[in-house]
């Protein structure tokens, strides 16, 4: 059974009550305690020795990464996050100075985006360090962006660069926080998803929200130095598109907006964000499914993102 599969069994039947907006199937759990302004955003990821990091990796990159990844969840819907639980599941032979650099980490990227770490849980996981986050957030009413609004002719657009993940890259990534609140109160974004799984891996789950389709355009997407770098230096056969379609963990914003408003959002961002790099990467379709476009014409898209058990 696949990650995807096994999530859906699991979340099938699970219990509601009057306070969930939005549960299972998005970013982040919306939940409305009656609040006049705002509801709450409530997010949950862990991160896994030998999966997420290796032992050999600095502390303090594993401890941004383990709250990044909650951070970026929380910019997919333009929230803001707020407050942290940390829960650590040790070895036996645990190092205290290690987890000590790991909480630099997690303190350092928390200060930046003004999140209070509030407490959290330790226990003994004898084969390997795990380290889980669960993270409050806030959107004003009526505003969170949901995976669920693509509209057929949208244009779609894309955060940063892609792939280069194995080149350590998914240590180095700035949760968009800043940048889709200001997306948010500028333009209507119809559709966003963070990217952890790569664009081949999280793009379908915008599209089947939708009931869309999508078609890229392959000279478009925006490809990393490092997956360059790599496709050069690697014997592997993965060519740089193919490492920006699927090593995942870009942790960048893939939203849909009208195409009218395409020009306006770019001249925009040049502005707001001369140091981070915008694309358009295609448009919306009515047909679901995926195609993309280069030099040989047009082809459905076969590839996919990274998933868990697949």
């Amino acid at each position: 059974m696949k990650e995807f599969e096994l999530i859906q069994r699991l979340t099938r039947s699970l219990p509601l009550n009057s306070s969930v907006v939005i549960g299972s199937g998005d970013d982040c759990a919306v939940l409305d305690f009656g609040l006049s302004d705002r509801v709450l955003l409530f997010k949950t990821d862990a991160v896994v020795e030998g999966i997420h990091f290796l032992a050999s990796d600095a502390p303090e990159d594993i401890g941004r990464k383990s709250l990044g990844r909650c951070l970026s969840d929380i910019a997919a819907m333009a929230g803001t996050p707020t407050a942290a639980l940390i829960t650590l599941a040790l070895p036996t032979n645990f190092e205290p100075e290690f987890l000590d650099r790991i909480y630099q980490g997690i303190s350092s990227l928390a200060r930046q985006f003004e999140v209070a770490v509030v407490g959290g849980e330790v226990t003994t996981n004898p084969e390997r360090l795990l380290i889980s986050v669960s993270l409050l957030g806030w959107v004003g009413r009526g505003k969170a962006v949901l995976r669920s609004g693509a509209r057929p002719a949208d244009a779609v657009f894309v955060t940063g660069e892609l792939g280069g993940s194995r080149a350590q890259k998914h240590f180095r990534f700035e949760p968009r926080v800043r940048e889709a609140q200001w997306l948010a109160q500028h333009f209507s974004i119809h559709a966003m998803i963070d990217l952890s799984d790569g664009l081949a891996g999280d793009l379908p789950h915008l599209l089947e929200a939708g009931g869309v389709g999508a078609e890229l355009l392959a000279s478009a997407i925006p490809i990393s130095k490092e997956a360059r770098r790599a496709a050069k230096t690697s014997s592997a056969a993965k060519t740089p598109l193919l490492a920006a379609l699927t090593d995942g963990e870009d942790f960048e914003l893939l939203f849909t907006v009208a195409s009218r408003d395409a020009v306006a959002l770019l001249d925009g961002w040049k502005e707001r964000f001369p140091r981070v790099r915008l694309s358009c990467i295609g448009k919306i379709t009515p047909n679901p499914g995926i195609v993309i476009r280069d030099k040989q014409g047009i082809r459905e898209l076969t590839v996919h993102g990274y998933e868990h058990f697949a």
